[in-house]
């Protein structure tokens, strides 16, 4: 792998990793449109650099992480709070995942079922933008409200994400929003979900497949697609915490539909 080609998707994946448009999907996407051919160091790289995303989110709410971390040491009830919802919310992925990552990855990591996936997401966006407007509700509860039980829905929606191209932002938000929260809540609680769950799956694969992927690209194309994955990633949560707050979540349901009908377009010709 080149420096460019690892800046590059470096760049993909800071930009679109919290972006409800799926990181995985433009990854691999990416990666193909570049001549870098699928296998296990392609897959393990696409999700090794999510460390400078993960770096990224508790850099922007380092507020909300040391509120966690206080009240995992008992200094803070409201953060103790948080955190088993966290808890909670990562479960069922992480179980789901764990049995069958194999299997998901033989089956799931490719661009026919991401565009699959692209499409299915962006008109599931459409209709909860659609029903959010009809109910005509633009306030929903705090963070401070939610509750495991919430959490665990949350987390449950999680699922969903372990098919490439569906993207674990879409589905931790809209669940965020369906349970009740407000979308600027929601929009944190799946920021702080995503760095526990990006977090175990670096590490899950860099113990599974990091000596495959240092074999293939060495530690140099690691290193820049991970500083530049931190760098885009802050960027771009900025940008979208913004953008939600005022125009809510149809435009990437819009993108989602037009970029899968142009992939699938690209792959049948």
């Amino acid at each position: 792998m080149e420096w460019w080609q690892a800046l590059v998707l470096g760049l993909v994946e800071g930009v679109t990793e919290y972006l409800p448009v799926s990181s995985t999907g433009h990854l691999i996407l990416t990666q193909r449109a570049l001549g870098i051919p699928e296998g296990p160091a392609a897959n393990a790289y696409a999700i090794c650099i999510q460390a400078g995303a993960i770096l990224a989110v508790l850099g922007l709410y380092r507020g909300r992480v040391v509120q966690v971390l206080r009240g995992m040491l008992g200094k803070d009830p409201a953060g103790l709070a948080l955190f088993g919802c966290l808890v909670v919310a990562f479960l069922p992925a992480a179980v789901v995942g764990l049995l069958f990552d194999d299997k998901i990855e033989e089956l799931l990591f490719g661009l026919k079922p991401i565009v699959a996936a692209w499409f299915v997401g962006g008109v599931a966006i459409l209709l909860v933008s659609r029903w959010k407007k009809s109910r005509g509700e633009k306030e929903g509860t705090e963070l401070a409200q939610l509750g495991l039980l919430g959490a665990f829905l949350i987390g449950s929606c999680q699922c969903l994400a372990l098919w490439p191209g569906t993207s674990r932002s879409l589905v931790t938000i809209v669940g965020g929003l369906l349970v009740g929260l407000s979308m600027a809540s929601a929009v944190e609680f799946s920021f702080l979900l995503g760095v526990i769950t990006l977090l175990a799956a670096t590490l899950y694969k860099s113990l599974s497949d990091g000596p495959v992927m240092l074999e293939h690209y060495g530690a140099m194309p690691l290193l820049i697609g991970t500083v530049a994955s931190w760098f885009f990633a802050v960027i771009s949560v900025k940008w979208m915490v913004a953008w939600l707050q005022s125009h809510g979540l149809a435009i990437f349901g819009w993108y989602r539909v037009i970029l899968s009908v142009g992939v699938g377009a690209w792959i049948l010709l």
